[in-house]
């Protein structure tokens, strides 16, 4: 058998398509192709998009002189399926029609498992996803919300948090199985995981929970939440709008483009310092609420997503955080080399891929 494994990434967003193509852990094309609202507009649903997505993966195979039988694996962005441990999973018959029916929402990652599957289907390629965002392995404490009625739950940026402990762990000497970190990814929306020996038994909801970010709203005080909902100013699409899309930085300074609210900031514009502090100060405080889930026995404290690359943000946060474990930078989210990664474990035998059970 080759010790070279060829493999096709695809990560499909709301209106682009980001496709990769590795030869082991290497790179060796990748591509972002944007769709103009006109292309999108004659779908029905997202669901409806896979042939025309397709034919993108297609052309990029091509333009790289590459036959799709010459391919050892298949893998896309894992989409909204039930609560499912972490890990690389083959795409079989369940995973399919999860993401078809869009049973547990529906959402553009829904196309990668289906597209990888398509190549399954078509060429007989193994077809995975990997470390979607409903991986849920919270302990069952974390699960109490305070209301018998509402139960927490885990929607978060596995991906790449999985993939950045892994990182460091092979960077400093740690074993991933057996040390504990605190990951806080910062993007337009912000998670923050407690990493138990390789298990994430808590994380602030990436969507309803945690501080508030570029444009979400994070925890808010609930009675005045159940007063604005019932105010009749806002209908519940308005309110749900509010809380993520306009909610954050958008609502209080009217844009989400950290890099421009920093220099704002060094040009003087107190308001946006006060505002870009506070969300700093929440970030900070929810990191050292999940060390204390750990019980302070923490290897590291990593930040990683797109608001890695902020100095200015980073600089704030740490003030709060650094007596309580180094601090790790990875920048960034490489989710189509995480991806690659999730099927070459399981190629070379390292990891077993994982069944979906509907």
């Amino acid at each position: 058998m080759s010790d070279i494994f060829r493999i096709l990434v695809v990560n499909p967003g709301s209106t682009s398509t980001k496709v990769g193509l590795f030869e082991n852990e290497k790179m060796v094309a990748e591509k972002k192709i944007s769709h103009s609202a006109e292309e999108l507009f004659r779908f029905g649903s997202i669901i409806d998009q896979v042939e025309f997505r397709r034919l993108v993966m297609d052309d990029f195979l091509k333009e790289n002189n590459i036959k799709p039988e010459d391919l050892s694996a298949v893998v896309g962005r894992g989409g909204l399926l039930k609560p499912i441990p972490s890990g690389t999973y083959r795409v079989n018959p369940a995973i399919v029609a999860d993401l078809k029916s869009c049973k547990y929402g529906e959402h553009a990652s829904n196309i990668g498992g289906l597209l990888a599957n398509s190549f399954q289907e078509q060429f007989n390629i193994p077809a995975f996803i990997v470390d979607p965002v409903v991986v849920d392995e919270m302990q069952d404490v974390a699960r109490f919300s305070g209301c018998s009625e509402i139960e927490r739950t885990s929607v978060w940026h596995a991906l790449n948090v999985m993939a950045v402990i892994r990182q460091t762990c092979r960077k400093e000497g740690f074993n991933p199985e057996e040390d504990n970190f605190v990951v806080a990814h910062l993007g337009g929306g912000i998670s923050i995981s407690a990493i138990e020996k390789g298990r994430c038994i808590d994380v602030s909801n990436g969507l309803t929970e945690g501080p508030f970010t570029p444009e979400r709203s994070g925890s808010l005080p609930t009675i005045d939440l159940v007063k604005l909902c019932f105010s009749g100013k806002y209908t519940e699409a308005q309110i749900k709008k509010l809380l993520v899309g306009k909610g954050g930085l958008v609502s209080y300074l009217g844009t989400s483009d950290m890099v421009d609210i920093a220099n704002r900031i060094r040009q003087g514009d107190t308001e946006c310092e006060k505002v870009f502090n506070a969300m700093a100060y929440q970030i900070g405080k929810v990191i050292g609420s999940y060390v204390a889930v750990l019980k302070g026995k923490v290897k590291r404290i990593i930040l990683t997503g797109g608001g890695a690359n902020n100095t200015l943000l980073i600089e704030k946060i740490r003030q709060y955080i650094e007596s309580f474990a180094p601090i790790h930078l990875v920048p960034g989210e490489d989710e189509l080399a995480a991806l690659c990664q999730g099927a070459l474990r399981v190629l070379r035998q390292e990891a077993t891929a994982r069944d979906y059970t509907a």
